[in-house]
C-alpha cells in the first residue's frame, strides 16, 4: 500500500511537470497557427503514458539503482578493494556510453550527414573509452579529495585550445557528444556511486565531493571527438554511403512491436546490469541485499523508461516536429526563437534524470535546498542556451566563437562561485540533455540548418545540446554567486 501511494504521488507530480509542455503546445497551436492539434486524444494519451513511465522509473531508481550504486562503492571502500574500484569505474563508464541510445542516434546522424566520413561505431567507441578513462580520474579525485574545480578548469582550457584547430565540421558534434553520453539510467547510477564513495571516506562531503563524476563524463568526450574529427578530416576519406533505411513492409502487430521495443530497451541497459552483477558476485563475492526488491526495481526502471519513450513517440515528438516545420515555413525569427525558449524550458522541467539528481542533491545538501527551485533554475538556463543556439543558426554566427565565449564565462564563474556548488552545477549540465530534450533539440537544430540558406547541417545543425548544457551551468553558478555575495537574499527567500 505504501508503494502504491508513492507511485500515485510520483504520477501526479510527473503530470504537473508536463503541464509546461502542454501549455507551449496549446499556445502555439491556438494563438500562432490558429488550429487545434491533430488528434488531441492521442496527445492526451501520450501524456498519461509519460506520467506513468516517469512514476515507475523514479520508484524503480529508489528500489534498485540508488541503493546498489551506493552499496557497491561502500563495499569497495570498506573491504579494501580499491584496486577493483578503478576497473569498475572504467567498465561502468564504457558500458553506459557504448549502448547509450542518444549517442547511437547522434552517431548515426553524423555518419549520414558527413557522407560516411565519420564512422558511427568508431565515434561511439571514442566516446565510451573517453568516459571510462575519465571515471577512473573521477574516482581517484573523490578518494584523494582533489578539488573538482581545478580539474574542470584545466580540462575545459585544453578543450577550448583544441577547438581552435579542430575542423568546423566536428566542433558542434564534439560538444553535443559530451551532452549525450549520460542518460536517465546512467546519471543516477554514476551519481549514486560518487555519493556512496564520498560517504564511505572520512573527511569527504557527499555534496561537494560526491557529485562531479557526471561532469567529468561530459567533459572528456568533447576532447576525444575533436581529436578523432581532426584525424578524420586531415587524413581520412569519404567512406561508403550509409545504407538506406529499409522500405516499409507489412505493419507489425502492436503487441509484437512493443515487445521488440522493450527488448531494445533491455539491450541498452543490459551492459550496465552485467557490469554491476559481475563486480558484485565475481569480484566482491557478495550476494545482493534484498535481491527481489532490486530485481523489481530494475524491472520498474525498464518498463517505466519504455513507457516514457512510447508516450513521447505517441504524443509529443510528432507534434513537436510538426510545429518546428510550421515555424520554419513561416520564416518568422521571433516565433522560432520564442518556440525554442518555451520548449526548452518545458522539456527540461519534464526530464526524469533532472528530477532524480535534483532530489538526490536536496537529500545530501548540508544546507536546505529545494529540488523544484533547482529544476526551475536549470530549465531557465537550458531555455536561454537553446535560444542563443537557435539565434546563432538563424544569423550565421560561427559556432566555435560563441561556444568559446560561453565556456570562458564558465571558467571565470568557477573561480568566483562557491566551490561546494561547482560539481553539482556541472553534473546538472550532464544530466539534463536526456530522453526528452535531446531528440527535440537535435531535430530542431538539423531542421533549421537544412532550411536556412547558407547553413550546413553538419557544421551548424549540431551544437544546441552543448548550448543547453553550458548555459544551465552558467545559470546555477550565477545564482549561487549572487546568494553568496548578497546573503540577505537567501534570508528573504527562506
Amino acid at each position: 500500500m505504501e508503494h502504491l501511494g508513492h507511485f500515485a504521488r510520483e504520477f501526479f507530480k510527473a503530470l504537473r511537470n508536463l503541464l509546461p509542455i502542454v501549455a507551449v503546445v496549446v499556445l502555439f497551436q491556438l494563438v500562432v497557427f490558429r488550429q487545434m492539434p491533430e488528434d488531441p486524444l492521442q496527445l492526451a494519451g501520450g501524456l498519461l503514458i509519460i506520467g506513468v513511465g516517469i512514476a515507475l522509473f523514479l520508484q524503480g531508481l529508489d528500489l534498485s539503482v540508488f541503493p546498489v550504486g551506493k552499496n557497491l562503492a561502500n563495499q569497495f571502500t570498506r573491504r579494501g578493494k580499491l584496486g577493483l574500484l578503478l576497473p569498475f569505474g572504467f567498465a561502468i563508464g564504457f558500458a553506459a556510453s557504448i549502448a547509450e541510445p542518444a549517442l547511437i542516434a547522434v552517431a548515426e546522424q553524423a555518419e549520414l550527414i558527413s557522407d560516411g566520413r565519420i564512422n558511427g561505431l568508431v565515434l561511439r567507441i571514442v566516446v565510451a573509452t573517453s568516459v571510462g578513462l575519465i571515471l577512473i580520474l573521477g574516482i581517484l579525485r573523490v578518494m584523494h579529495g582533489w578539488p573538482i574545480h581545478w580539474i574542470l578548469i584545466g580540462g575545459y582550457s585544453i578543450i577550448l585550445a583544441v577547438t581552435f584547430f579542430a575542423p568546423p565540421e566536428i566542433i558542434g558534434l564534439a560538444y553535443d557528444s559530451g551532452g549525450v553520453t549520460t542518460n536517465v539510467v546512467t546519471v543516477p547510477l554514476i551519481a549514486a556511486i560518487g555519493i556512496g564513495l564520498a560517504n564511505s571516506i572520512r573527511g569527504r562531503s557527499a555534496f561537494s565531493d560526491g557529485f562531479g563524476l557526471v561532469a567529468l563524463c561530459v567533459m572528456v568526450p568533447m576532447l576525444g571527438v575533436q581529436l578523432y574529427g581532426w584525424w578524420v578530416y586531415a587524413f581520412g576519406s569519404t567512406g561508403p554511403a550509409p545504407a538506406a533505411a529499409p522500405s516499409e513492409t507489412d505493419p507489425v502487430p502492436w503487441p509484437v512491436e512493443h515487445l521488440l521495443g522493450l527488448g531494445e530497451m533491455i539491450r541498452d541497459v543490459l551492459p550496465l546490469v552485467l557490469v554491476v552483477l559481475f563486480f558484485q558476485f565475481v569480484a566482491l563475492r557478495r550476494r545482493l541485499s534484498h535481491p527481489l526488491r532490486v530485481a523489481t526495481g530494475f524491472l520498474m526502471v525498464l518498463v517505466g523508461l519504455y513507457a516514457f519513450v512510447v508516450g513521447l513517440k505517441l504524443g509529443l515528438f510528432p507534434l513537436g516536429t510538426q510545429m518546428a516545420e510550421q515555424l520554419i515555413e513561416r520564416d518568422s525569427h521571433v516565433m522560432i526563437l520564442l518556440f525554442a525558449l518555451l520548449i526548452g524550458f518545458a522539456a527540461t522541467m519534464a526530464e526524469p534524470a533532472l528530477v532524480a539528481i535534483a532530489e538526490q542533491a536536496a537529500e545530501v545538501s548540508p544546507t536546505p535546498m529545494n529540488a523544484t527551485a533547482l529544476r526551475l533554475l536549470v530549465a531557465a538556463g537550458v531555455a536561454a542556451g537553446i535560444t542563443v543556439g537557435v539565434y546563432r543558426i538563424l544569423v550565421g554566427l560561427p559556432l566555435q566563437f560563441v561556444l568559446l565565449s560561453a565556456y570562458l564565462a564558465v571558467i571565470v564563474l568557477v573561480l568566483l562561485a562557491p566551490k561546494r556548488i561547482v560539481a553539482l552545477a556541472f553534473d546538472l549540465g550532464g544530466a539534463t540533455p536526456s530522453a526528452v530534450t535531446v531528440p527535440l533539440i537535435t531535430a530542431l537544430g538539423v531542421g533549421l540548418a537544412s532550411a536556412v540558406d547558407g547553413r550546413s547541417p553538419i557544421i551548424d545543425g549540431f551544437g544546441l545540446i552543448a548550448f543547453s548544457s553550458v548555459f544551465l551551468i552558467i545559470s546555477v553558478l550565477v545564482y549561487t554567486l549572487i546568494l553568496e555575495r548578497f546573503p540577505r537574499l537567501r534570508k528573504d527567500r527562506a
